[in-house]
């Protein structure tokens, strides 16, 4: 193709227009991005394995491939011509499937808002997004369509909720780890100096001269003290409701338990870890830092 030909899609069909090909980054932000001549799917995380997603979106794209012929042989057998038909079902599909066409940034607020406007969902649940498998309209595609039966479907959710669980308790283990044996030690061991600091401080200076100076050290030492209590309480927190949640037998109710009673401390414990970081002295800080990472050190 010579690069005019390149810039536009030519279909074929009669009465639709020819397409200019997108030549934007938008890709970066969609999960479905219409790149050109192609669709891409990029919402796959990166550590997923990506047969489990192509084989809903291949047993959806399929079942609507049947459907579209289905209507548009109907409109044939009526008396109208293919073109026409193709094109009056295509113009039905289009306007349908306008809530769940959206060329903006996905990963925007402002997404999350049009999107509750337009009746869908937003799960933010992994237990709760597995359950949808076994809606009735999941049956209907991935059941219906031959590509799995009920009992393989149900195993597999199975297998899925388990696999969360494993990871959420393996999360929770290190975490509660670096916490208690590597975090606190650290921020105990730099208070300590604070504390050393300001004493001298103490002796050297008189008193108006220490309030004023020792201040700001102080409340520093205050803020590590409430900061190192928070870690050590939601800690002991997240290691019981983990053992509570080891004693249910379903993994579907085992996996909502750790989803509602331990993720939650995972965000809570790093907060007041974060905020160690950027207050820590930096030499003594025992674990990479962000920028460290990133090779600006």
């Amino acid at each position: 193709m010579s690069p005019d030909e390149k810039t536009e899609l030519k279909l074929g069909i009669g009465r639709i227009p020819e397409i200019l090909l997108d030549n934007t980054d938008r890709n970066r932000t969609s999960p479905f991005a219409f790149t050109g001549n192609r669709f891409e799917f990029r919402a796959v995380g990166s550590q997923t394995n990506n047969a489990a997603p192509l084989t809903a979106l291949s047993a959806a794209l399929a079942v609507q491939l049947k459907k579209f012929k289905e209507q548009v042989d109907l409109l044939i057998e009526k008396g109208v011509k293919k073109d026409e038909a193709i094109f009056q079902i295509i113009k039905k599909t289009i306007l349908e499937s306008n809530p769940v066409r959206f060329n903006g940034d996905g990963y925007s607020e402002d997404w999350k808002k049009e999107a509750a406007k337009r009746g869908l969902t937003n799960i933010t649940s992994v237990p709760e997004s597995l359950t949808k498998y076994l809606d009735k309209k999941s049956k209907e595609i991935l059941i219906g369509t031959g590509v799995m039966s009920e009992r393989e479907l149900e195993a597999r959710v199975e297998v899925e909720m388990e696999k969360f669980t494993k990871k959420i308790q393996i999360e929770a283990r290190v975490l509660g780890d670096l916490a208690i044996n590597h975090i606190v030690p650290t921020a105990v061991a730099y208070q300590t100096k604070l504390i050393q600091n300001v004493q001298g401080m103490r002796d050297i200076f008189s008193e108006s001269e220490f309030n004023e100076l020792a201040s700001a050290r102080k409340e520093l030492i205050k803020a590590i003290s409430k900061h190192i209590s928070t870690i050590k309480a939601r800690t002991a927190e997240m290691i019981e409701a983990r053992k509570k949640c080891n004693k249910i037998e379903s993994e579907t109710e085992k996996a909502f338990a750790y989803d509602k009673e331990v993720k939650p401390y995972l965000d809570d414990i790093r907060y007041h870890i974060d905020k160690l970081e950027l207050t820590v002295d930096n030499e003594m800080w025992p674990l990479p830092k962000y920028r460290e990472m990133l090779f600006t050190r």
